[in-house]
């Protein structure tokens, strides 16, 4: 969440029945959930954020058009891509909301821990599997004819993660390498012990250059490098709390962001799939 968003006047916040203080208790749980949930941020270059306004991502590519201005005259179109808008509307109460100007250090917000939980988990859903009415292709859908193939057997997960590894050092793809995990595989992890009663999940952390990073809405787990030029998410209005009207018990709000993800180098990744995903 970017304080300059907040300020802007699409967003209406002006408007809602909060206080400066309420506002920060709100703007300040919804980015403590966010920086929880969102995974793909944390491995793939950013972009941003430009603007509301901003629309689209020039591709540096031209398509031809069947019909022509004149005869004689060739004519192409500039390609790109738009940007995606996502929005997660929410209601808060009036009472919780002026139990913050009272001093209250337990309001009820989780409609806001709600709203960036889903947000956070449709932004990486997009990124790792794609979003085809978006035009975004996922890292996990780019890099399919690379995937290692997965089982319940999470004591050979380093072996694994060695050889995707390998093959992007074979294919001249440089470090450091990142591996984000889906909830199957991070919770597998977590609860295999070597034979040693070592846990399996710190073999891995320690064969990594990079982060280990938890990413609850991938299906499996993906290696990739951090070298960067790889994987660009770009970003109009970053994440953003705005207001949608209220009444004498409810507010209602919604957060927002525009964005959309590019796979420049789908070589730089190696993803790590069940046979049943």
């Amino acid at each position: 969440m970017t304080e300059s968003n907040h300020g802007a006047e699409h967003l209406r916040r002006d408007l809602a029945p909060i206080s400066a203080s309420a506002w920060a208790e709100i703007d300040e749980q919804a980015k403590q959930t966010l920086q929880t949930f969102l995974a793909a941020r944390k491995l793939v270059d950013f972009s941003g954020p430009h603007g509301f306004e901003h629309a689209s991502v020039a591709l540096g590519r031209t398509a031809p058009v069947s019909a022509t201005i004149r005869d004689g005259v060739e004519t192409r179109l500039r390609t790109v891509q738009p940007l995606t808008e996502l929005r997660v509307p929410f209601t808060l109460s009036r009472r919780e909301i002026d139990d913050i100007d009272r001093g209250a250090k337990d309001a009820e917000l989780a409609p806001v821990v709600d709203a960036a939980r889903t947000i956070a988990l449709a932004e990486d859903q997009a990124v790792f599997h794609g979003y085809a009415p978006g035009h975004i292709e996922g890292i996990m859908e780019a890099t399919e004819k690379s995937r290692i193939e997965l089982d319940e057997a999470f004591d050979a997960y380093p072996k694994r993660v060695v050889e995707a590894m390998h093959r992007l050092r074979s294919a001249g793809i440089g470090g450091p390498y990142a591996l984000a995990l889906g909830p199957r595989c991070y919770d597998g992890l977590h609860t295999t012990f070597s034979p040693a009663g070592y846990p399996v999940i710190r073999v891995v952390e320690e064969l990594l250059e990079g982060p280990l990073v938890w990413a609850p809405a991938i299906s499996g787990a993906v290696v990739l490098s951090l070298r960067g030029g790889d994987f660009e998410l770009t970003v109009g209005q970053d994440l953003s709390i705005g207001y949608l009207g209220h009444d004498d018990h409810e507010v209602r709000l919604y957060l927002q962001e525009t964005f959309t993800f590019r796979c420049l180098a789908p070589e730089a990744a190696i993803p790590l799939r069940y046979r049943s995903g």
